[in-house]
């Protein structure tokens, strides 16, 4: 069920901001926009503001695009299904992500994978013509805008490849190790909370859970690692490299 909030943005737009202003400031494409510009770019852009529940559907998959999101509030997450009819986990969204950036640019009008609430959600949809279009009021943060989600789209790129290699790697091991030294060396420390739950990272590394509960259980056995419901030490940083 999806429950539409019902902003009159000309009205309301400073107690909105008040609320969601930090989320959106960490907005990658809002950055370089201070919090002055970002209130009047909002008023400009006029998005819509919807509000989800649990397990409901932000957006399906072959469903008309005209909008990328940004969560505002709450967690989402991006899946597709394989040939077998599989979930696979593209990405986990937070406060201040977006989805639905890599189809801003491109002449495909569908989503091609489904976004869903793992938790309450908030959603600002900003429509593609507001971003790419020329603006008539010729804002100054503007070319900011189009500059950022340049940058973003970019990114998403690389991302999508590191995605691609986990794909390639055929064993689950290899696949878990790939990933914890990924996460050490982003955290910086061979102790650190994984990024996503158990369940989700099984869908983002393409195997079963109980798979992957197993293996894991055998390389804490082998003292490779050890964990603690999110919590992961590496103990045998080199055990790791040489599953690569």
């Amino acid at each position: 069920m999806i429950i539409k909030c019902k902003f009159n943005f000309r009205k309301n737009v400073i107690a909105i901001m008040e609320k969601y202003l930090n989320s959106l400031k960490k907005t990658p494409l809002f950055k370089g926009i201070d919090e002055d510009e970002l209130i009047t770019m909002l008023r400009c852009i006029t998005p819509r503001v919807i509000s989800y529940r649990k397990n409901d559907y932000i957006a399906l998959a072959g469903e008309k695009f005209d909008s990328l999101g940004i969560i505002a509030e709450g967690e989402a997450s991006i899946s597709m299904e394989n040939a077998a009819g599989n979930r696979v986990m593209m990405a986990i969204l937070k406060s201040g992500d977006m989805f639905g950036e890599m189809l801003v640019f491109s002449k495909t009008s569908a989503w091609p994978a489904n976004v869903q609430a793992q938790e309450p959600c908030t959603v600002f949809f900003l429509q593609r013509e507001k971003i790419i279009g020329e603006c008539e009021k010729l804002c100054s943060w503007h070319r900011i805008l189009i500059q950022n989600m340049l940058v973003i789209i970019s990114e998403r790129a690389l991302m999508l490849n590191k995605k691609l290699e986990y794909l390639s790697i055929k064993s689950i091991r290899g696949k878990l190790s790939k990933f914890f030294l990924e996460e050490s060396k982003k955290t910086g420390s061979t102790t650190f909370m994984l990024s996503m739950k158990r369940n989700e990272l099984a869908d983002f590394l393409n195997v079963s859970r109980p798979s992957m509960s197993r293996e894991m259980c055998l390389m804490r056995d082998e003292d490779i690692i050890d964990f603690h419901l999110s919590s992961i030490k590496i103990k045998n940083i080199e055990a790791l490299k040489a599953f690569l």
